[in-house]
């Protein structure tokens, strides 16, 4: 199962950069892992709120395919904890899933059109965290899921 992080505009904060490149380096023994990088005209930025929620879901749709199994980042989405994750990943390899795209928005969440078209949606807290932030946290809980589902060590119960 190849699984991607769809995600708006770029990781700028270096700190982050340097925690993402750790957990994808970490990744490699596990899965086909990439992260797509949908960038944002910055005129795009200076609109309404539902205009930059429907632009970015224009960018979005350009990139998924019909048969990928689309999973929202969101606030609104199901809590799972970092066992029952990696439970739904094995699900997902289970049920031969061949793409599993997880998404995170922008700013100002996702269109209408895109909560239509996820198969899922997942919350990683009840908190409210940066969008560059949850890239970080997303991929170490992706790290975690792994290990939890091979036995190893990394995640103490």
């Amino acid at each position: 199962m190849k699984v991607t992080l769809l995600q708006i505009d770029k990781t700028t904060e270096p700190y982050l950069n340097e925690g993402i490149t750790i957990y994808l380096n970490r990744l490699k023994n596990y899965t086909s892992f990439d992260i797509t990088t949908i960038n944002v005209p910055k005129t795009v930025r200076m609109r309404p709120e539902k205009e930059q929620k429907s632009e970015e879901c224009k960018l979005i749709q350009k990139t998924i395919k019909d048969n990928d199994f689309v999973v929202l980042l969101d606030e609104a989405g199901k809590n799972l904890d970092s066992v029952e994750f990696s439970k739904f990943l094995s699900q997902k390899i289970m049920q031969n899933v061949k793409n599993l795209v997880f998404i995170i928005g922008g700013p100002y969440g996702f269109d209408e059109w895109l909560y239509n078209r996820a198969n899922y949606k997942l919350s990683l807290s009840k908190m409210t965290f940066s969008h560059q932030m949850v890239r970080l946290f997303f991929v170490e809980q992706l790290y975690r899921a792994y290990t939890i589902s091979k036995g190893e060590k990394y995640h103490h119960i």
